[in-house]
């Protein structure tokens, strides 16, 4: 009796998800892109008043076709299109401008959809520097992404890039560029032998401040140290690249077009294994709690719990970054002197710290509690030049927007309300400015 009882309850609770999967979007749209090999879904809602504001969701590599904000915000009322980039899956195929002509063409397809009044970009993590640079672009040209500075400057044909009317930062990281920066290896001394490691850099010594079983504690002096070693490996390898790139530009270099990039120890960042580093914001910042109240009276700290297997990752194949000299320089690779306060935001042009500073329009930067971009995304608030500009974290959130349970464990605290609690602040943040 209790066996048929438990099977008919858990039949019910199966039976009311998928009619709440259901009621969010039950028929997404493929769309195939014309002039690329960029590709799309579209969702919409399944009842109610037709959409008048639509949302494009895009990553640099990742699949958002499906991604969480797809059906939350279609559920919602608004008309999502979750776009995947010609590079999707494979980072030494990034090129950083076709990145920019394919969000162009996802945001040209939804101004023309019928109804739709404004567009709002959304970048939730690799997509914060990919929607951020479009707009950048589009609101100020060609100008923005081009001068001696740039490792890289930026081609003529992302021109005339149409503007949107909002952008949403999701858990941004600052930059492909400042995200590789961070997670060199910096006590790695041979870029040929990953065996060849200078012990007073290892982050992963005891003696540094490493704990294997759980969180690690670095000195402020093993801290600046490890920073400004991290710039110089970084300037080491974007000095190679640049040369390599000479040769082959003057047939010195075969091949004579692109060459492979292989950058080995790429899991040490320190916020990765230590909460105490770049652990939450400096000044007291919105929260959003589980029981959906927002509470501004503190700084927010994150509750994410660290990986010390990070330990194994750095020497593994899988965290090898294996790219080519173009993808590295052109989305991989930023100038600095210290690697946490000493960077030149913008020497790439992927860098949302450099590309908020030259946008307008309204603005909402989020961060997730369970996860170590609380800081970056502080940082971009305040250094966003938008009038209209708001910051949330979104307590106890893995970096994926669910409820972290790890976090929940160690804290003794729910979460369990995150995914709602986050996408009916976006919804209302976008219903009060553009409906």
């Amino acid at each position: 009796m209790k066996t048929k009882q438990f099977v008919a309850a858990s039949l019910g609770l199966m039976l009311g998800y998928l009619a709440a999967e259901a009621a969010a979007q039950s028929d997404p749209r493929y769309i195939r892109f014309a002039n690329s090999a960029a590709k799309g879904a579209l969702y919409k809602p399944d009842s109610g008043p037709a959409p008048k504001i639509g949302v494009v969701v895009i990553h640099r590599t990742s699949n958002f076709m499906n991604h969480i904000s797809t059906t939350e915000l279609a559920a919602r009322g608004f008309l999502v299109l979750g776009m995947n980039p010609r590079s999707d899956n494979n980072e030494s195929a990034v090129d950083w401008d076709a990145n920019q002509l394919d969000l162009r063409e996802g945001v040209e397809f939804m101004k023309k959809q019928p109804g739709i009044e404004k567009v709002v970009l959304l970048g939730h993590s690799g997509g914060g520097p990919t929607t951020s640079y479009y707009q950048a672009v589009a609101e100020n040209g060609l100008a923005y992404c081009k001068g001696a500075n740039k490792l890289v400057e930026c081609s003529d044909r992302i021109a005339g890039a149409p503007k949107a009317d909002g952008l949403i930062l999701v858990d941004a990281h600052p930059g492909n560029s400042v995200n590789g920066l961070r997670s060199l290896n910096p006590s790695l001394t041979n870029e040929t032998d990953p065996t060849k490691i200078d012990p007073a850099l290892d982050p992963f010594d005891p003696k540094n401040g490493f704990n294997p079983n759980g969180d690690s504690t670095y000195s402020a002096a093993f801290q600046e140290r490890y920073y400004k070693a991290q710039s110089e490996r970084m300037n080491r390898l974007i000095d190679k690249a640049l040369k390599l790139q000479a040769d082959m530009k003057a047939g010195r270099h075969v091949p004579s077009d692109d060459e492979s990039f292989v950058v080995y120890r790429n899991r040490a960042r320190l916020s990765d294994i230590s909460t105490g580093v770049h652990g939450g914001t400096l000044k007291p910042r919105k929260l959003l709690k589980n029981d959906g109240t927002v509470d501004a009276s503190k700084p927010v700290k994150t509750v994410r719990v660290s990986t010390p297997r990070n330990a194994k990752r750095d020497a593994s194949f899988d965290d090898t970054r294996q790219l080519t000299v173009k993808s590295f320089l052109g989305a991989n690779a930023v100038r600095s002197t210290s690697a946490l306060d000493g960077i030149d935001w913008c020497s790439s042009n992927n860098s949302v710290p450099c590309a908020v500073q030259n946008i307008s329009i309204p603005l909402l930067v989020t961060a997730m509690g369970g996860h170590y971009f609380i800081r970056d995304n502080e940082l971009a608030y305040d250094m966003a030049k938008s009038a209209d500009k708001d910051f949330l974290v979104l307590e106890g959130a893995t970096h994926g927007m669910t409820p972290c349970k790890p976090c929940a464990a160690a804290t003794g605290e729910n979460y369990g309300n995150a995914t709602k609690n986050f996408f009916d602040y976006l919804a209302a943040w976008m219903n009060k400015r553009f409906s």
